[in-house]
């Protein structure tokens, strides 16, 4: 069956796609949110159609809160079989109010339902570093996997503007979008210590950094992947431009986040080979769903 997905790529000998579980190259999807059994449907198409393109499932937004446990339970059981795994979103951060031992619980609950991954917002924690690594500790030692999310704010004035204009002209000054600019050192040294502690990915938020395609931060993604790398990186991408600005910098190995509708887009762009020079593949893109 692989023949029929990678007989039409380009890949080159040693960059073809590796089996599942990848290091390198992870495709996290967002779930559909639809009605119970509609969502159930499409994740099926999904998983029978592309499962081999696919290497995470995320309940984002706190979605598998809302859904019974048997439900939860037979979405794990069929994206277990086609080897994807199961991240319960950022929804940990409104368990904490209630203290330690209602994060414990929580743990243990996703464990029993069946989920793989704890995702921590570090943003919405709001709570001390130390703190922090202990919570990756305690999903570490329930035997799941832990990945904290780290955002970074920052002006959007201080993107250079790449519309035309005559030499020397006048160019008015953008106007600051916030007083506060995330020291992007702080946040690596933050992340390096969740690794340390046992953290298995670090998420980068996608709300400033990476959301749009024509207003990357090129210099922060760069210093983060030069500090924890790609293998223990995962960058969320809104949108079919921004993958192909992140494959066309960082090649099929980077690990991205994207909604389930762009699984198929994300695929196409991890086989084709995206020159400086190239004409975009998404032209003509189109989704399965």
């Amino acid at each position: 069956m692989s023949g029929y997905y990678y007989g039409w790529k380009s890949f080159d000998e040693d960059e073809d796609r590796a089996e599942k579980p990848r290091r390198f190259g992870v495709t996290e999807m967002r779930s559909p949110h639809y009605t119970l059994s509609s969502s159930h449907n499409v994740l099926e198409d999904i998983f029978e159609s592309m499962g081999q393109f696919v290497d995470g499932l995320k309940f984002s937004g706190g979605s598998h809160s809302l859904m019974p446990k048997s439900f939860i339970e037979e979405v794990v059981k069929r994206a277990h079989q086609h080897d994807v795994y199961v991240s319960t979103g950022d929804w940990a951060e409104h368990l904490i109010r209630n203290g330690p031992s209602a994060f414990k619980e929580y743990v243990e609950d996703c464990k029993q339902v069946g989920f793989d991954t704890i995702e921590l917002n570090v943003g919405s924690l709001e709570i001390p570093e130390e703190t922090l690594l202990r919570y990756v500790r305690l999903v570490k030692s329930a035997g799941l996997k832990a990945k904290p999310k780290f955002a970074v704010t920052f002006n959007k004035s201080d993107i250079p503007s790449d519309c035309d204009r005559a030499f020397g002209a006048y160019v008015a000054p953008a106007p600051r979008s916030t007083e506060y600019v995330e020291d992007v050192d702080l946040l690596i040294r933050r992340a390096e210590r969740c690794l340390e502690a046992g953290a298995d990915m670090i998420m980068i938020d996608s709300d400033d950094v990476c959301k749009h395609a024509d207003s990357l931060r090129a210099d922060i993604i760069a210093k983060v992947i030069g500090h924890l790398g790609l293998e223990k990186t995962m960058f969320e991408a809104t949108n079919t431009r921004t993958s192909e600005w992140f494959i066309r910098r960082y090649g099929p190995k980077v690990n991205l986040f994207v909604d389930h509708s762009q699984v198929l887009d994300l695929e196409c762009l991890r086989g084709r080979n995206l020159g400086k020079n190239h004409r975009s593949v998404l032209g003509s893109s189109y989704f399965l769903l």
